[in-house]
């Protein structure tokens, strides 16, 4: 059948990440990416991890990391398997998804390696921003899907009809702790564009229009005299960003990206990172009574992650030397990450949650 097809095609390469943190323990999963051992999986599954191991074909190896990116929820783990040979997982194009496409998601729920269900794609395009310890996740065009995600299954395959790779498992909506019908895959084209760039040594970055907002709603509207009642306020323009250059300015407030209405200040954010660097969006704004539309051509935010870097390791040290102010978590080499990333999106003033459960066993909620 397809799903046998699917599941023998696809097992050998899905693997049990566990991980040990100051904490306690947890797993997810993982998909074997190369022959030398590199797997992707979720930067929630090895966020805080002080020692992490993998089973591959039921037998363990310990692993590394070798690089995350926070805010997209993707990291790359390797594991250390001598001379031992492991079975990549084959990519599919996911941009090439219809909803209704048979789909199956491969993991380890609840700690139950080796375990697959079949289902469908039941919608694209879904965004999402949540808290979590590391500052803001941005979840932009999500694969929904009615196969089984449920505590462990994070990081793990989401496959298709070949078994070939078109999602890495995320996210569940549930009121129980438990799947409920509602799962989220990031697109495999996305995970893998970021996991090469992770293996290549080089800084993971994403679009940029270069402002500071905050969500306009009917209250604060009213209580400020602003001409919508809701929107993305700008409260600030990085001199020389995008949005600089194209001519937006402090106080407008965005109501519109490419004709898709804006209602808050992530949902902003949202527009942004669900575009590539270098593409060219309408933004529609309010500028008092006036309505405009101007055109922004969206940089990177490499320079802003190297100033933010630089910042965190300045903070660090001076821990270090006793000159701190309380700032660090005192989590060793992920706290410098988990700064960079908290400032990254502070400043770009996220301020959302969400009612979303991460899938990985022995993690809590994030809202």
């Amino acid at each position: 059948t397809t799903a046998q097809a699917a599941a023998t095609k696809s097992l050998p390469s899905v693997v049990v990440v566990n991980v040990t943190t100051s904490e306690g323990s947890g797993l997810g999963s993982g998909v074997v990416y190369d022959k030398k051992g590199d797997i992707i999986t979720n930067y929630h599954v090895i966020d805080g991890a002080t020692s992490i191991s993998v089973t591959i074909n039921n037998k363990s190896y310990d692993a590394k990391v070798v690089g995350s990116d926070a805010s997209s929820d993707i990291a790359v783990i390797k594991a250390d398997i001598g001379d031992d040979e492991v079975t990549p997982i084959e990519v599919s194009n996911s941009d090439k998804l219809v909803v209704g496409d048979w789909v199956m998601s491969v993991g380890s729920p609840f700690g139950l390696d080796q375990s697959v269900s079949a289902g469908i794609v039941s919608s694209l395009a879904r965004n999402q921003t949540m808290q979590s310890s590391s500052g803001e996740t941005i979840y932009t065009n999500l694969i929904q899907t009615d196969a089984a995600i449920n505590p462990g299954n994070s990081g793990g395959a989401l496959v298709n009809s070949k078994g070939q790779l078109v999602g890495i498992c995320t996210l569940f909506s549930s009121d129980t702790e438990s799947f409920a019908g509602i799962g989220f895959a990031i697109p495999g084209n996305y995970a893998t564009k970021i996991a090469d760039t992770i293996i290549a040594g080089k800084t993971v970055t994403h679009a940029y229009i270069g402002l500071t907002m905050q969500t306009v709603n009917a209250q604060n509207a009213t209580a400020n005299g602003l001409s919508v009642k809701q929107g993305a306020y700008v409260a600030d323009v990085t001199s020389g960003s995008p949005a600089d250059k194209a001519g937006i300015k402090k106080g407008d407030i965005i109501v519109a990206v490419d004709g898709d209405e804006i209602t808050s200040a992530d949902g902003m954010i949202l527009a942004v990172r669900s575009h590539d660097i270098g593409d060219t969006v309408k933004v529609t704004f309010m500028r008092g009574d006036s309505k405009k539309t101007v055109e922004v051509t969206l940089g990177d935010d490499a320079e802003l992650q190297k100033q933010l870097k630089e910042q965190s390791q300045q903070q660090n040290t001076q821990q270090n030397n006793g000159l701190g102010d309380g700032y660090g978590n005192g989590s060793g080499s992920g706290s410098s990450q988990e700064d960079l990333m908290q400032e990254i999106y502070n400043y770009l003033n996220q301020n959302h949650g969400g009612s979303y459960s991460d899938g990985t066993s022995g993690s809590s909620n994030q809202s």
